[in-house]
């Protein structure tokens, strides 16, 4: 009977030794957020890009993990999209609706604020006022995009990263770092033009013959010139990806490391960035989790959006709070599991870059819509003045479109449709992924135009939006205007300068 109590006890010890040592194994989960500047999810091999050796990197990477189809921003300007990522909050709920901070009575904590509560070492490369919402928020290692050859240097974005995983494991903490290309961002690499503040030459140069153009835009030879320069930006990017994750691989934290890549809003050219359509907000969105995600798996059926990375991160992390995001955690989606499909998705656009008005025009362009995997609707609550829409996107692609719109009715009639705007937007995306034709008066889609009008009247509902009271009144130009004056009078001075 000793005997057998003895050889009891022993395996107790011998078991409980096993689960210590596996307790010590078990690494905690790093998190590495990637984010391309401007990127259009399209120019991308992995996502259907026809351009010659773009994206070797980043390819790879999608074929070890988990591309998304149906990925968007919720805002596609860089300050506010990137403020969502870091607060979980729609713009309006959080305050960055635009290129602006949290107003300081705003006490929501930023994802960076409650990882570092849990014992995260916290990084950024670039873009770093564009990536903190506080104005009191520091990280713990920061190197500017001037530090980084202009956030275009694939080489310095090797060693600083290499610096970062060396910090982080000197103080024995998981990390969260967020490391954020300038590309393929204007200006974009022209060759022949001096490079300034150590940036580097992308690893191939494009000629206009090489590249595709968007089918949102018309194929005319400066554009097809301008995008060979932003294609010349988007290998560059790939070569800093590549990089990045050569560093994080020789660290030894690759396989206990969740690395997100994601672009944080659509290409910088007319009909994408600083829009609602489908160009504007659809980004890439590629997971690698080792030993969780299923190498090479695609999720075409899902729609997802940045305001869920904030509870999917936590979630992954195994970190508890009390804040309650508006988004919702995709970590099932991660794994292969199964989610209840919400194939829906809001984006909203309210303030666009800064600087002085101009007659006709204005820095607020309120815009909100609703997206499913079939179709896109938009409201254009700024369609109710007389502003002009424009962006500090357009470049040579713009002035190429006026150009060519004197003789050719049909690019005038495109210029005109960026410019002014109906009050109401409706597109089939299955069928036209370009948003060229608007549906808004066909009654083949009524129905199908009442459910989204309702859809987007019940978010904004839920999410307290304050363009609500304006949406309501859009039967009733005087009362509409009334209100959207409210919420935005820089609008109704331009307006009164045009009278």
């Amino acid at each position: 009977m000793k005997i057998w109590m003895t050889l009891n006890i022993i395996f107790a010890f011998a078991l409980l030794s096993v689960f210590e040592v596996c307790a010590q194994d078990k690494k905690p989960l790093n998190i590495l957020l990637f984010t391309a500047d401007d990127l259009d999810k399209k120019t991308l091999g992995c996502y259907g890009g026809k351009v010659e050796d773009i994206s070797p990197n980043i390819d790879k990477f999608a074929s070890e993990g988990l591309m998304f189809n149906h990925a968007y921003v919720n805002n596609s300007i860089c300050t506010p999209s990137r403020g969502i990522l870091a607060t979980g909050l729609y713009g309006h709920n959080s305050g960055i609706m635009g290129f602006m901070k949290m107003p300081p009575d705003r006490k929501t904590p930023l994802i960076m604020e409650v990882m570092r509560q849990h014992g995260y070492q916290l990084g950024i490369l670039s873009k770093v006022d564009h990536s903190t919402p506080k104005e009191t928020f520091k990280w713990d290692f920061v190197n500017t995009h001037d530090q980084l050859g202009y956030g275009r240097n694939p080489d310095l974005y090797y060693e600083k990263a290499k610096d970062f995983f060396a910090m982080a494991k000197d103080a024995g903490k998981p990390f969260y770092f967020m490391v954020n290309s300038d590309d393929p961002h204007r200006p974009f690499f022209v060759p022949g033009e001096e490079l300034k503040g150590g940036m580097a030459e992308p690893s191939r140069i494009y000629t206009p013959e090489e590249i595709e153009v968007p089918g949102f835009l018309p194929d005319l030879p400066d554009v097809r010139r301008e995008l060979s320069y932003y294609y010349n930006s988007a290998k560059r990017l790939d070569d800093t990806f590549g990089k990045v994750m050569q560093a994080l691989e020789e660290s030894g934290y690759k396989d206990n490391t969740l690395v997100i890549f994601m672009s944080d809003n659509g290409i910088a050219l007319p009909f994408a960035k600083c829009d609602n359509y489908d160009a504007s907000s659809r980004t890439p969105w590629i997971v690698r989790w080792p030993g969780v995600i299923k190498e090479g798996t695609i999720n075409d059926e899902h729609l997802i959006s940045e305001v869920d990375f904030y509870p999917t991160i936590l979630d992954a992390t195994g970190i508890k709070t009390s804040e309650k995001p508006d988004g919702k955690s995709r970590l099932a989606l991660y794994r292969g599991e199964t989610q209840q499909n919400d194939a829906i998705v809001f984006t909203q656009i309210d303030n666009k870059s800064g600087g002085t008005p101009m007659p006709m025009r204005s820095n607020a362009s309120p815009m909100r819509s609703v997206q499913t995997l079939d179709y896109i609707y938009i409201f254009n609550a700024w369609a109710y003045t007389n502003v002009i829409h424009y962006t500090n996107n357009e470049g040579i692609t713009m002035k190429a479109m006026e150009e060519a719109a004197q003789s050719n009715e049909e690019i005038k009639n495109r210029v005109n449709s960026f410019r002014k705007r109906p009050p109401e937007e409706f597109y089939n995306i299955k069928e036209d992924p370009d948003c060229l034709n608007n549906y808004i008066s066909d009654p083949k889609y009524s129905g199908e135009i009442q459910k989204m009008r309702n859809e987007l009247e019940k978010w904004m509902k839920k999410y307290t939006d304050p363009l609500l009271a304006v949406y309501k009144n859009r039967n009733d130009v005087d009362k509409t205007r009334e209100r959207l004056y409210e919420l935005y009078p820089e609008l109704e001075k331009v307006d009164d300068t045009n009278k």
